[in-house]
């Protein structure tokens, strides 16, 4: 690992998950991680884009919960197989792809569209290369294509036991496709097939409506900051909705 950068944390500001909540992450810099230095980082909570590494250090909250999913003993959801038949029904000419991360103008421009319409930004492509193609650890990315058409793109960590997502993004023409879902049943799906024993799918904050979709990915891990161990989330009445 080159350490670029070491631990500190970075300025207050507004919660973009929980109105009222001010954010504060602790960061550091680094490259070059080895698979094993990046499956570390990663059980430990960490998060990143680019070479920027964090985790939350906000004053009085830990609600953001680091999430993943055990790959061999994943089941989709009544819902979540809805969705796969739905899709793959109405559109015969879907597939997904799994290559060494590229960049490409269309991926950006599906980025900067996602960017705009789900959240308002307006991202540059600095910004874009910086957060996903520095050669910061393994990676390597999803591409879902229709009728020949890249309509959808994720950025993947490798690391010696998981995949972690770091982001996916959608042609927001095709938001009735439920391509987020979609997407990250195919990398649960790939991880298990790579034989990879854990898939990441970034912080679970509860009450966040943004985030909720995730509740339906059973059986899953999520990590304590307090006893800072991982341990298996209960089922729940709505894990078959």
């Amino acid at each position: 690992m080159q350490i670029i950068q070491p631990q500190q944390r970075d300025a207050l500001e507004a919660c973009p998950y929980l109105p009222e909540r001010q954010k504060q992450f602790e960061y550091f810099l680094a490259g070059h991680l080895s698979q094993q230095e990046l499956s570390h980082v990663l059980a430990e909570g960490w998060r990143k884009f680019g070479i920027y590494y964090f985790k939350p250090a906000c004053p009085g909250c830990r609600q953001c919960i680091p999430l993943r999913v055990p790959t061999g003993r994943f089941a989709p959801s009544r819902s979540q197989r809805r969705i796969q038949r739905r899709i793959l029904r109405r559109n015969a000419h879907l597939r997904v792809r799994f290559a060494p991360l590229r960049f490409s103008d269309r991926a950006f421009a599906i980025y900067r569209d996602h960017s705009r319409q789900r959240f308002d930004l307006e991202p540059s492509l600095e910004d874009f290369l910086h957060g996903f193609y520095l050669p910061s650890c393994p990676g390597l990315q999803s591409e879902i294509y229709l009728d020949d058409e890249l309509v959808a793109v994720g950025f993947l960590d490798r690391g010696t036991d998981a995949l972690s997502s770091v982001y996916f993004c959608f042609d927001t023409r095709y938001a009735h496709l439920n391509l987020g879902t979609y997407g990250a049943l195919q990398e649960i799906a790939y991880a298990r097939q790579l034989g990879l024993s854990y898939y990441y799918l970034g912080y679970f904050v509860p009450g966040c409506a943004s985030m909720a979709y995730k509740d339906l990915f059973r059986p899953r891990q999520h990590f304590d900051w307090g006893s800072q161990l991982w341990a298996e989330v209960e089922d729940s009445p709505d894990l078959g909705k």
